[in-house]
């Protein structure tokens, strides 16, 4: 168990860290690109493109890293409604499906990658970079999207069906207020928001 712990925390890391790096050097390239643009009226001909590739990385693993919180947008009125014996069944299912599909695109995205290796196939404006760096981004990060939903599906059949909680991303945002904590059955303040989160829900689908 210590090893799929530190494999758990070494996925959790660098979905973390690629994902914050790549959202700020993309910003970082890309404003550059326009100060020199409009005030020195140059451009760098791989700003755009290097631009593109570290969101296009960020975002990947940002989307990986969302499957450990479960914070991927969910419509929960159906299983609000089932007895919790069917949710819990209806639940393992719904993660079975997208583990299936993840495992699929990232084995192809693999294939994908052998091909542009055979190909070498190179970019124009980012000195020559070999395109498979760029394309690995998609088996790599399916591949950690998939190891957590299988982590989540371990949960929940280890977990008994009256005690599973299907928690909103809106949901994890009070958790952090607290309202897990042994303040929260003292906090009306706490309840009235948990209650007004939760009645929200019930009108948008679970959408929030």
């Amino acid at each position: 168990m210590s090893i799929l712990r530190n494999i758990s925390k070494t996925i959790g890391h660098i979905n973390q860290k690629i994902a914050v790096v790549g959202i700020t050097a993309g910003v970082a390239v890309a404003f550059i690109n326009v100060v020199a643009r409009y005030l020195f009226d140059a451009s760098f001909t791989w700003a755009s493109e290097l631009s593109v590739t570290l969101f296009l990385w960020s975002v990947f693993f940002a989307a990986a890293y969302c499957f450990k919180k479960d914070a991927h947008i969910a419509v929960t009125i159906v299983l609000d409604a089932m007895p919790t014996r069917v949710a819990k069944v209806m639940l393992v299912l719904s993660h079975l499906i997208t583990l299936v599909f993840l495992v699929a695109v990232s084995y192809f995205g693999y294939k994908y990658l052998l091909l542009v290796i055979d190909l070498d196939e190179r970019s124009i404006d980012m000195w020559g970079m070999p395109m498979w760096i760029v394309y690995s981004v998609v088996p790599i990060s399916f591949a950690f999207g998939a190891y957590r939903v299988a982590e989540r599906i371990h949960g929940i059949l280890s977990t008994s069906h009256d005690k599973i909680i299907k928690e909103s991303e809106a949901e994890h945002v009070l958790a952090e207020m607290g309202m897990n904590s042994r303040e929260y059955k003292d906090n009306e303040n706490l309840q009235n928001l948990s209650k007004m989160v939760k009645d929200v829900e019930k009108k948008t689908g679970g959408m929030l």
